[in-house]
Formats: structure tokens, sequence, C-alpha cells
């Protein structure tokens, strides 16, 4: 750790977020033939330390010999002040090395809400905001993850992004800025060399290109530059490095358990859902390889929870048998398994048996929408009578609490939308106390997000309610499910605003987030420190709109400012995909059912891989 903020620990929050020295934390040796990178996640260690890709390359890149990967994660804010009286500028967990002495940062783009927190820590670290501004003796600041899709509004601020699967990339981006720094290359040589590497984005190789206040184009500044990068994709998961070992921390943080990816991308393809869309197509990890990686995990961290990690664990083709082995092996030891994620079937009850045999701590489901007819519309395969069977199933075999997912404000959504959630609230609490046999009386948990419209989804051209209609539907909804044993929680629309503003946003946005952080803006995401008012003054300042970026619907014609940064979509697809959706018309899933012409496999040349030996085309 920085040794300098030893005397700061004892006048701060959760002082363990800054002492480094965990379990099976890395500390290498740092030397004039070693390329270093600092990890960075901009949010705090408690939920940072949760993060699986960052577990990943940490472990990957630690596993070369003439390479250095630490972490550093945002102070708190108590911290934060404390540095700045002291003049202590942000250093990485492991070493205490000052983070602009590092080769590379790298940062990863989860969510919109935590850019002003990017911003924060660079300048904590010394390092100068805008690309345009570092010189030769700062680090190459890189980024990636889901956000990476549309980095446009905050592309100003990084040296190069990498679209797509970083285990791969990772080594060609090591194995170049290490050779160029051996030939004492300057930081433009270096960029236009990894402008090459298939999935890097050089953003200030483009000019973004407006016409009466709209995004027309991005020209690209020099010869021989992609008009169009494509992301990074590994066929075969069996096939790639996982970690044997996780750092174990100290303090309590969000998911502190042994992480397994089962699978990789989901094609169920849920019309508001990005992550359905970019992380296409899907392969699964063969059991024999999971079981493994599982023993090796709990040998060297000694956790007693399992989590079988994915976008849609319970679609995992071999989920039963996996999981039933598991509890045979490690159930004995105390040690529990756990899903993230649970399909609204009467197979998903099952499994949940089999996982919480002796506490029923409660289950979750995401019906999304509250009629058939907005599910279909969603593309939400799933119907009453899977809610009906799979809740009485739950209350029949000893459960009390259900919680339920629903959004708001989806592409033509009705009065009668938002009554079908109070309808099946009020159910799924009626076939609880008809059908439980706990002791405990049922309690049914409602949960309503605000539809916020994402680049590279069959929503992405539609408009974002307006605050004044979300905070009127949370209101209808709020006093319509007003009866004891149903509990309503709501996302804060505010939020919701400008996660959209973000997700649909271009360049021009950089001047608003500095502003914004200039302010004092930072941990958006954490309601207690989120200022919207701070963010509309911000917005008036540098003279943009952002309900011209949240409610505007665009037309398909339109020029997008995200288009050039391609999951391996075909937008014809995501056209359809609108179309179909304004009819109400549903697409069936690809691994079951037939291709359904969004190009990914054939264009990045990476099918659907199963494992019971399915290709899913």
């Amino acid at each position: 750790m920085d040794m300098r903020l030893m005397p700061l620990l004892p006048l701060v929050t959760k002082p363990a977020r800054y002492t480094n020295n965990e379990v099976n934390a890395q500390h290498k040796e740092w030397s004039e033939d070693k390329i270093t990178m600092a990890l960075a996640f901009p949010d705090i260690y408690d939920v940072g330390m949760a993060h699986l890709g960052f577990k990943i390359l940490y472990s990957i890149i630690n596993g070369r010999r003439d390479a250095v990967a630490e972490r550093v994660y945002a102070p708190w804010v108590d911290m934060q002040q404390l540095m700045l009286e002291h003049n202590i500028p942000l250093s990485a967990l492991e070493s205490g090395h000052d983070l602009r002495d590092f080769d590379l940062v790298g940062f990863t783009l989860q969510h919109e809400l935590s850019y002003t927190n990017i911003l924060k820590m660079l300048d904590l670290a010394g390092i100068p905001r805008r690309t345009s501004q570092r010189g030769e003796d700062d680090p190459l600041v890189v980024a990636g993850g889901p956000c990476a899709f549309n980095v446009e509004p905050i592309a100003d601020f990084f040296d190069f992004v990498v679209l797509g699967e970083g285990e791969e990339v990772i080594h060609e981006i090591l194995d170049l800025v290490k050779e160029k720094k051996g030939q004492e290359a300057g930081r433009t040589e270096i960029l236009k060399e990894l402008a090459r590497v298939p999935g890097v984005y050089v953003p200030s190789f483009y000019r973004p290109v407006y016409a009466n206040g709209r995004f027309e184009s991005l020209e690209p500044l020099y010869r021989g530059l992609p008009t169009r990068i494509e992301k990074r994709v590994v066929a075969d998961l069996n096939t790639l490095p996982f970690p044997e070992e996780f750092v174990v921390p100290f303090a309590e943080v969000v998911h502190d358990r042994v992480m397994v990816e089962i699978l990789r991308g989901c094609t169920r393809g849920c019309r508001f859902c990005q992550a359905g869309m970019i992380y296409r197509p899907v392969r699964e990890r063969d059991p024999e390889v999971i079981k493994e990686l599982v023993a090796k995990l709990v040998e060297s961290t000694g956790y007693d929870e399992i989590s079988l990690s994915s976008l849609s664990s319970g679609d995992y083709t071999q989920i039963g048998p996996l999981v039933r082995e598991l509890i045979d092996i490690y159930q004995g030891c105390g040690m529990s398994v756990s899903l993230p994620s649970l399909r609204l079937d009467s197979f998903a009850v099952e499994l949940a048996q089999e996982i919480q045999k002796a506490r029923k701590t409660g289950l979750t489901f995401a019906p999304e929408a509250g009629t058939q007819r907005l599910r279909d519309v969603i593309n939400k395969n799933v119907t009453d009578q899977d809610l009906k069977e799979v809740v009485q199933g739950a209350f029949q075999a000893g459960w009390s609490r259900i919680k339920l997912y629903f959004m708001i404000g989806l592409p033509t959504e009705t009065e009668e939308d938002l009554d079908g959630i109070v309808d099946l609230a009020h159910r799924v609490l009626k076939w609880g106390r008809e059908f439980r046999t706990s002791p405990r009386r049922p309690e049914v948990t409602v949960s309503v997000a605000s539809f916020v419209p994402k680049a590279h989804t069959p929503f992405q051209w539609m408009g974002q309610d307006t605050l004044e209609s979300l905070a009127a539907k949370q209101a209808y909804l709020k006093e319509r499910l007003r009866r004891p044993g149903i509990t309503f929680n709501f996302h804060h629309g505010e939020q919701s605003l400008l996660e959209a503003v973000f997700a649909r946003g271009d360049r021009r946005l950089s001047q608003v987030l500095e502003r914004a952080v200039d302010m004092g803006c930072q941990f958006d995401s954490w309601i207690d420190q989120f200022r919207y008012d701070l963010w509309l003054q911000a917005f008036r300042d540098v003279g943009l709109d952002p309900a011209d970026y949240a409610q505007r619907s665009l037309e398909p014609s339109q020029p997008l400012p995200w288009s050039h940064l391609s999951p391996g979509l075909d937008t014809e697809f995501l056209l359809r995909e609108w179309q179909l959706a304004q009819q109400g018309i549903p697409t069936a899933d690809c691994r079951w059912d037939r291709c359904t012409r969004c190009a990914v496999c054939f264009d990045l040349a990476v099918a659907n891989r199963l494992t019971e030996g399915s290709s899913g085309e």
C-alpha cells in the first residue's frame, strides 16, 4: 500500500479498502524490462472487488514474467478529502506506486453513472484528463467493458479503447507497448500501431462531424484506419485462462465468494437488453472444466459459497446435473451453491430447491412487464402461466418471499400494462396465502426500474419517457400496491435520465462531464451522492439539453454516434426487431430455433457453442 496513507486510516470509513496485503494479492517487483498496468475500477473497493473481469485480467497479466498488474479503486469521499489536504496522489494498492508511474492505466466501463469517477480518479492521480493534454511521461489510459460500445461521450479522455473480450487482445497490447517502449517510441507512434490491432479504437484519430446540432459522421484522420471497429470474441471458453486464485479481502465486499463463469453470451433476444446483444454468441464452458476451476478456487480462497456466473445461468445446458454434483461434493463441507439468475419456469424451482435445501432465503424473478402484450413487445418469452406455475411451486416448496422485477416506460406501454404489474403482484401474494407451506407470512417485493434506451439494441431509436411521466407512473403503482405483504421499490428517474443521456450520447458530452466533475459530481449511482441540480447546471453551462439525448426518438436512417463500434450485429437485424416489437411479435431463441440473422456468427466467425454438442446454428 501507499505508506503515505497510513496516518489517514483511523480517520476514514472502512480503512481496509486501502491497506492491501489481502490473501492471494500479487506483489511483483518492478523493473525496466517489465510493462506495468494499473487496473482501475471507477467505484469503491467494496464494489470493484466483485468484478470478475478484473480478476481475470489481473491473473492473466501477472501470469506473464514481463508484466505487472496492480489494482486501484475510487477512494470514498472522506479519503479523497484527506488525500487532497495532504497532497497525496492516487496510487495502486499492491506497490503504492503513483498511478502516473504506470505504463498503462485501464478503466472498466461497466455503467454510465461511473463516468464522473473516472475523471475524479485521473484528477487525484495527477494525470491530465484529456488525451490531447497528456505528454510523453504520462501513462496510456485505456478503457474496455460494455459501455465501450458507445464510448463517444467519454472518448476524449482515453488514449485507446478495447471492444469485446480481453483475454487474447491484452497480450497483443502488452507485447506492442513493451516493444515500442523499448524502442523509446512516442505516444503517437504507439497509438498508430495500436490502431492496427483488431478490436482497438483510438478516438483521437477520428473527428466527429455535426450538422445543425446533430451528429453527422465520424471521419478518420489517417489513411488505413478502419471505419468500423469489430469487437474481439473468443470461440471456445474452455481454452481461456481463468484465475485459480482470487484476491480475498479483509473487509466485507459485494459478492464475496467463488465465482466461475459457466457461459458467456445470451441469445434470448430481450429487446431492451444491451448485454444480450453485445455479448453474443453463446459459449458454454464444459462441466468438467467448471468443476476443476471450482475445486482450485475453493482450495485457494476458503470461501463457503460458489456462484455459477453468467447473464442467464439457468440457461446453461447441463445446469441441473452440474448443480447437483457440486452440491454433493461441497454441501458436506458447509458450502453452498448459488445462481445469480434464474429462468421464469418450473425448472427454476427445482434448481432452487437443490440449492437452498437448508435455508430458503427468497427467490427473484423478472417478468419485466405486467401484460403478455408488452412482454411480446420486449421479447420477454415468458407467460402468465409460467409465472403462476413457478410462484405456486415456490410457495409449495417452502419459500415465503418472492421478488419481482419490472420496468416502466417501455415502448408502447399503456395504463393497462401498469395495471398488469399491480394485478400480478396481488395474484402472487394470493398464491402465497393459498399454497404456502412455510409458517412465515408470504411477502412480495415489487422492484421497478425505468427503461433506458441503449446503443446496439432494437430500442436504440426509442426515446425515454419524460421525468414527469415516469414520476406519475411510479406514483400510480405506489398507490395501488399499498397493501400489507407487498413492498414497492423504484429507481430514481433522474438517475435513469442521466444514464440514457450518456448511453446514447456523442463527444460533445465530454464538456458536460468535465463541468459536472468540476462542480463536485461523483458517485452518481449512489443516491446520497447524486446531485441532479449540479448536472442540470452543467448542461446549461455547456449549452446542451439532456432531453435531446435521452428523450428524443431517432429515425432509423439517422447517423448514430456509436455505429462504428461494432458488436458484430447487423443493423438490419436490429431494425427488423424494432419493427417486430411495434407489432408485438416475439422472436425465438436461435439456440433452440432457427437463425435470427443477427449476423454475429457469420461476421465474427464464431458460433453458439453448447456443451451437449449442438452448435445452435
